[in-house]
């Protein structure tokens, strides 16, 4: 089986499905909705007015239209490495608070990319990354004290039948679709890349381990149960706003610095909204 999509390879890849991509996931049901929620679940107050928030790997514009409609005051920095992925993003209507910044997730060093932010949103980003761990330490640092983090990503729960399901929605839906588009090779990355990240949990522990606190792991709604989670801590120091990160949604797990807490996938949580 050959490896998984790395770097430029990984780069030219989403270059070329770029045109295709919108129309592709608008069949995900619930796809823009999940990525909503996770943007609400960074908490910022006041439609997050005086706020700088990093979008980390936007690509085509979904997740930084989340951030947005949740925070409608907040000044929106959106990054990419894929210029294809870009051009579509910026082809969109947005505000004058929105802009995008072509750059790996690995070198911001090299922009114009600079901190503090007081959020961070990153969707189905550290899957792809060669060494995710460097990013998580970047991102750490580009965070104000108190700063926020949501990370919303294919990450499986580490029950056997979310490896299933995953493994069913890819054999009858991603691979046809990215196979009939002439973007197999993306598609089978995709489905690849998420059997060999983190589960959910030790997803969670890597975070504690980048220097993240008050982490929790949330499950997201739906088929996506038990597949897509949402991510959330935050840097220590001064709190950013009046609302605590882990108050924003009950019901999921609290890792903490050393992560040893499970992932919810199922219960009351799963259907609320948040």
């Amino acid at each position: 089986m050959p490896p998984l999509l790395r770097d430029a390879a990984l780069t030219a890849a989403f270059d070329h499905g770029a045109g295709r991509y919108d129309r592709l996931v608008a069949l995900n049901p619930g796809y823009h909705a999940q990525l909503r929620r996770s943007a609400r679940r960074l908490g910022l107050a006041d439609g997050g007015a005086g706020r700088r928030v990093l979008d980390l790997g936007c690509g085509t514009g979904a997740s930084t239209a989340a951030l947005a409609a949740a925070f409608p005051a907040a000044e929106i920095v959106g990054v990419d490495a894929s210029a294809g992925m870009l051009d579509r993003a910026r082809a969109k209507r947005w505000p004058s608070r929105v802009r995008f910044v072509h750059a790996p997730a690995e070198e911001l060093h090299r922009t114009e990319v600079h901190g503090p932010f007081d959020a961070v949103l990153a969707a189905y980003l550290f899957r792809n990354l060669a060494d995710p761990d460097a990013v998580l330490r970047t991102v750490h640092r580009l965070l104000a004290p108190g700063g926020r983090l949501a990370v919303h990503e294919y990450a499986l729960g580490g029950r056997r039948v979310d490896r299933l399901a995953w493994a069913a929605v890819c054999r009858g839906v991603v691979l046809p679709l990215g196979t009939a588009t002439g973007d197999r090779d993306l598609y089978r990355h995709l489905w690849r890349s998420v059997v060999a990240f983190d589960t959910a949990p030790a997803f969670g522990v890597r975070l504690g381990r980048a220097g993240f606190e008050r982490v929790r792991v949330l499950p997201l709604p739906g088929w996506q149960t038990g597949i897509t989670h949402t991510f959330v801590g935050r840097r220590a120091g001064a709190e950013t706003d009046g609302a605590e990160t882990h108050g924003v949604e009950a019901g999921g797990t609290r890792t903490g610095p050393v992560g040893t807490g499970r992932a919810r996938t199922g219960g009351p949580q799963a259907g609320g909204a948040s």
